[in-house]
């Protein structure tokens, strides 16, 4: 059975964001977390945070293609500086992008109800400690929500630049 990436499916993971507690939601396309190619939409609230983090199996790059709504794609380097700040989807700078494993990054949604479709090597594993940002803050901590706002004040001077 296929599975149509329309937008019915699209307002439902959406909506299903817009509900979540982290403001956010995962739709997952692969059977399992054990599977060895990992498909989903990430839907994204603007209030959503991902604390930045970095993949190092070298077999996790990841690439992102943003089907709905505008996000910000923030890089780091090794002590929490910002390498560079992108706009992906329609109204960005390129629709999607490919991260390489070992890179800092983070995502944030620019826009209500932004959707994209993300792909990266299975199976699911956590975070590992080297793989958390150590400069940045926690999810849910009392900083996370001043840090989101910075970052998202970065990319948005960018825009206006």
């Amino acid at each position: 059975m296929i599975t149509l990436i329309d937008h019915a499916l699209l307002d439902q993971v959406c909506a299903e964001a817009a509900v979540s507690p982290r403001r956010r939601k995962n739709r997952n396309l692969h059977p399992s977390d054990d599977h060895p190619a990992h498909r989903l939409l990430n839907a994204m609230q603007p209030d959503s945070y991902i604390p930045p983090h970095r993949h190092l199996d070298p077999n996790k790059d990841e690439t992102f293609v943003v089907l709905r709504g505008l996000l910000g794609l923030v890089l780091f380097d090794d002590a929490g500086g910002i390498v560079r700040c992108v706009e992906v989807g329609a109204g960005g700078a390129a629709l999607g992008v490919d991260i390489p494993h070992g890179t800092w990054h983070t995502a944030v949604a620019l826009e209500p109800d932004t959707v994209f479709l993300e792909a990266k090597a299975g199976p699911y594993l956590p975070f590992t400690a080297a793989e958390k940002a150590p400069w940045a803050p926690a999810e849910n901590s009392a900083e996370a929500a001043p840090y989101l706002a910075m970052v998202k004040a970065l990319v948005t001077r960018l825009r206006t630049a």
